[in-house]
């Protein structure tokens, strides 16, 4: 049975593919992975990442690549992705494949988050910048 999405923080992802990798299963945890059609890796390259959690991580968007669907959220533009990758000529083949047959969503810097309206409203706190939030009138 296929499950359909997998939404996962990129470090648990990239764990769980170290600890498959230490143990010579590296190649069994992407079947398993594979059986999700999406795999959404949110906040890729908000922790940095060692050479190896970058060597299993390229492993897993090259093992998807034109085979399955992954949606990535990330706070890095792509001439920021080194600081994930460490080599330049690693970094271009991981936004190469990311980027063939994608449609990217770029969010500027003008857009609210949508978390922190949400607390705010619970809060009944009216947003104003990014930098200063006000209480509610009335």
């Amino acid at each position: 049975m296929n499950d359909t999405v997998l939404f996962t923080p990129t470090h648990k992802l990239v764990g769980a593919l170290l600890r498959a990798k230490r143990d010579y299963e590296l190649e069994r945890e992407l079947r398993r992975l594979d059986r999700f059609q999406v795999v959404i890796l949110d906040n890729l390259g908000y922790v940095q990442q060692s050479r190896q959690e970058m060597e299993v991580l390229f492993t897993f968007l090259a093992e998807r690549y034109e085979r399955r669907s992954i949606v990535i959220t990330s706070n890095l533009v792509f001439s920021e992705w080194n600081q994930i990758f460490k080599n330049p000529l690693t970094t271009a083949a991981a936004i190469d494949r990311v980027v063939h047959h994608s449609l990217i969503i770029e969010f500027g810097k003008d857009v609210k988050s949508v978390r922190a309206e949400e607390a705010a409203r619970r809060h009944g706190i009216v947003l104003g910048t990014a930098s200063a939030a006000q209480p509610a009138e009335g």
